[in-house]
């Protein structure tokens, strides 16, 4: 069980960092530059499984550790 914990742990950490930044303007939303803090995003594709897959990842992992 601890293995599977590891391997989900590291496929987690890697799928975030595939993720693509959705704070492009974080500095921006600082400075008081706010004009694409509510700029409607859809996702598709390649971005839409990534997301799902870290949710999948995400609920696998909290579950393995409250079991553990």
């Amino acid at each position: 069980m601890t293995t599977l914990l590891i391997i989900v742990s590291i496929l987690l950490i890697a799928i975030v960092l595939l993720q693509s930044g959705k704070a492009e303007g974080a500095s921006s939303i600082i400075t008081g530059g706010n004009s694409d803090l509510f700029k409607n995003r859809k996702e598709r594709g390649g971005e839409l499984v990534v997301t799902y897959t870290t949710a999948v990842l995400g609920v696998i992992f909290f579950v393995l550790c409250i079991i553990l």
